[in-house]
């Protein structure tokens, strides 16, 4: 119904100002001006593009101002300016004054069915049909608002309280890691001292299997920081450089390793054990909860959640969420826990890991829904063999996450050697019952255990639709890797032409396609799987933007969450408004009694700053707190200021017998050089105050910085045209400015 209202109705007061510039010569301009503009909103409005249909619509009411015939041009265009800057506002800060004030009301005893509880409490498909209907205008004039503009301002934790999250970063895993690292490194080093690659070249995973005639490299799974290195018996005869194998591992060898790793030999030297120094640890520790703070920070602020506050504590992060939307909070949970560990790891399919174990397993006791099959896996141009995989179906009543804990906790037994590893992704069927695709299982892939490509080699990462042949409408995440990452991509696709490559995100195999050639300039995609297509849009978005933030160093696990309230109890809360409130109050009575009518435009521009400021904090959306109350109540105070400076200015002329206009224009250019200096100190202090502060005291600056902007256009021209409009055609009028 609004759709349609505002469609035609925007039309035909775009065809009513075209025709009537056409007709009247001198105010041509302004209607055409408001003409274009109501056919632009008309466009926008027809295809449901609500924010330049808003803007363009007002534009018109600003257009058709400046044709009125008062006063001059430029006065109409500046008070037209203004009244669009207010309406702008008024539209922005509707939402926030519905949710925080309406819904606060009850009527006949429960909340109106626009609030959020209401429509929160709905059931998915019902809240989506009555979201779509809103923003099609079919609910009325306020519900279209409120289902186009997104953004609210919210009462902080001090004023609401929120959600508070403890997530503790496992900084042995990142160890971890870096033993991994350290272990190809020496895997390399060791392949070269014997010869089988040379100095200069980085060894193949085949030179690098020569190793086991010679020695054995372990990295025991109890000791993060820890890799053995065993050599083998018959290890006797010398190497390369003429070095028994025992001497291969020599101050030389170890030159490259000192600094971050210790060596302790045993008594015959044929055993050495590899360990991480412990101030590398130190900092590996530190740097992982470092970067999990700062990761965090970026998935929050890719959600819009600029005030959310984070801080740390040992090895843990705390994240604390003002407002109390259950969906929002679900949302940050998932996007916080999701690690975003990337990898890209080569199968090896040409040995049949689990064939051995589909025929001892044969008639044995297996973990519930686990069997064998078996596929044609791809070992090179022309070529396929059969292997065998496991395959685990979840129990009824068994959700996804528990299944895979007993698959690996199953596979966890099993020998799969130093450089190999199974790798687990999800079996996606369709239930013709729900007519839905499900999370049916999970099956395995016998994986090399290097990763080739990690997420930090990964630029950028952009959730795009499927636009191939198939039409299927689907959603994947397209990536963009590093210089370094494209061409080590290119190099591994060129030398595995026809076999299989593991996308791993989080320790799951995402997919596992099959490398058809040499693939250049370092794109790659992830595919979202057989689900719906909503669901293929909502995990893409998800996952662009946590690969964008960049992975976590090191799995974070929820430890501890609790819902707190306003932290400064309602007595405070209370006192404060009301402190504020009267401090206004106060300072409004005092310039109206002082300055009479010229008291009463001052306070005009202070209404109109104050209005201005709370419309501009609704659109970043940020959260109300109680110093920003502050901040507001001192910018009030400094709006107030700007007006005594000119009143007084105003006052001067006045006693030296200028007429009133002349009185006004050279007040304001006058003090205008006093409020500019006053206002820019202030701004740069605010500057000071939300680089560096953080907290209630960043709060502050911010509000204050939007006040101190908002000041120099209210204080300075908006009331200034009040004035104009005033004294302009009247040479004797006398200015109610209080005593001259």
């Amino acid at each position: 119904m609004i759709h349609n209202i505002l469609q035609y109705g925007v039309a035909g007061v775009a065809l009513l100002c075209l025709v009537g510039g056409w007709l009247v010569r001198a105010r041509r301009g302004a209607l055409w001006w408001a003409g274009a503009a109501a056919a632009v909103a008309a466009i926008s409005e027809h295809y449901r593009v609500f924010w330049p249909t808003a803007v363009f619509g007002l534009m018109v009411l600003w257009a058709l101002f400046a044709a009125l015939p008062w006063l001059t041009n430029a006065w109409r265009l500046k008070t037209g300016l203004a009244l669009f800057l207010a309406l702008v506002g008024g539209f922005s800060l509707y939402p926030t004054l519905h949710d925080e004030v309406l819904c606060s009301a009850k009527r006949g005893g429960a909340l109106r069915a626009s609030c959020p509880q209401v429509i929160a409490a709905l059931g998915p498909e019902e809240r989506t049909r009555v979201e779509e209907e809103a923003k099609r205008g079919e609910l009325g004039f306020g519900r279209y608002l409120l289902a186009n503009i997104p953004f609210r301002m919210v009462r902080g934790l001090d004023l609401k309280g929120g959600l508070r999250l403890v997530y503790t970063v496992d900084v042995d895993e990142a160890i971890k890691d870096k033993r991994d690292r350290y272990y190809d490194d020496l895997r390399a080093a060791l392949t070269r001292a014997f010869g089988f690659a040379k100095a200069e070249e980085q060894p193949t995973v085949a030179q690098m299997q020569k190793l086991a005639g010679k020695l054995e490299l372990r990295k025991p799974r109890a000791q993060a920081d820890t890799i053995v290195a065993t050599f083998a018996p018959g290890c006797k005869a010398e190497n390369k450089d003429g070095k028994a194998c025992p001497d291969v591992i020599d101050e030389e060898f170890m030159r490259p390793f000192q600094w971050e790793m210790t060596l302790r030999r045993s008594v015959d030297r044929r055993e050495g054990v590899f360990r991480v120094r412990n101030e590398v640890a130190s900092q590996i520790r530190e740097r992982a909860v470092g970067q999990a703070r700062q990761t965090i920070q970026r998935r929050i602020d890719g959600l819009g959640l600029k005030d959310a506050a984070l801080s740390v504590r040992d090895e843990d992060v705390i994240v604390e969420i003002p407002g109390e939307n259950e969906r929002m909070f679900q949302e940050i949970r998932d996007i916080i826990s999701q690690t975003a560990r990337l990898e890209f790891k080569m199968l090896d399919d040409d040995v049949d890991f689990f064939e051995k174990l589909a025929t001892q397993t044969a008639g044995t006791d297996l973990p519930k829904g686990l069997s064998f099959a078996i596929e044609n896996a791809p070992v090179g141009p022309g070529m396929t063999k059969p292997n065998h995989f496991g395959r685990l179906m979840r129990l009824e009543g068994e959700d996804i996450e528990s299944a895979l804990k007993r698959f690996k906790k199953w596979a966890g037994e099993l020998d799969v050697g130093q450089d190999h590893e199974i790798g687990f992704g999800k079996i996606i069927e369709f239930d013709e019952k729900t007519e839905k695709f499900v999370e049916a299982g999970w099956r395995t892939y016998y994986l090399w255990g290097k990763a080739e490509i990690t997420g930090d080699l990964v630029r950028d990462a952009q959730a795009v639709p499927d636009q191939s042949d198939r039409g299927l409408g689907g959603w994947h995440v397209l990536m963009d890797m590093t210089a370094l990452g494209g061409e080590i991509f290119e190099r591994i696709t060129g030398a595995n032409v026809k076999r299989r490559f593991a996308i791993i995100l989080d320790g799951k195999v995402e997919s596992a396609p099959v490398i058809q050639t040499k693939i250049g300039g370092g794109r790659a995609q992830i595919t979202m799987g057989a689900g719906s297509i909503q669901q293929q849009l909502e995990d893409s978005r998800k996952l662009e933007l946590v690969l964008r933030s960049g992975a976590l160093p090191a799995p974070i696990s929820p430890s501890n969450e609790q819902r707190i309230g306003a932290s400064l109890g309602d007595d405070s809360i209370r006192q404060g408004l009301l402190a504020a409130g009267v401090g206004g109050l106060l300072v409004i009575a005092i310039m109206l009694l002082w300055y009479r009518r010229a008291g009463l435009i001052a306070t005009f521009g202070v209404l109109f700053n104050l209005g201005l400021q709370l419309a501009v904090m609704s659109m970043f959306s940020a959260s109300m707190t109680l110093p920003g109350i502050c901040g507001l109540a001192l910018t009030i105070g400094m709006a107030v200021d700007a007006n005594v400076l000119i009143n007084e200015r105003i006052k001067e002329e006045l006693r030296e017998g200028k007429p009133a206009r002349s009185a006004v224009a050279i007040g304001y250019e006058k003090a205008f050089t006093a409020i500019l200096d006053g206002n820019l100190t202030t701004l740069i202090v605010a500057l000071v105050l939300a680089q560096y502060g953080t907290g209630p005291i960043k709060g502050f600056a911010i509000t204050l910085f939007i006040g101190v902007l908002a000041n120099l256009y209210t204080g300075v021209t908006a009331t200034r045209l009040l004035f104009e409009f005033w004294v302009r055609g009247r040479r004797d009028i006398k200015l109610s400015i209080g005593a001259v």
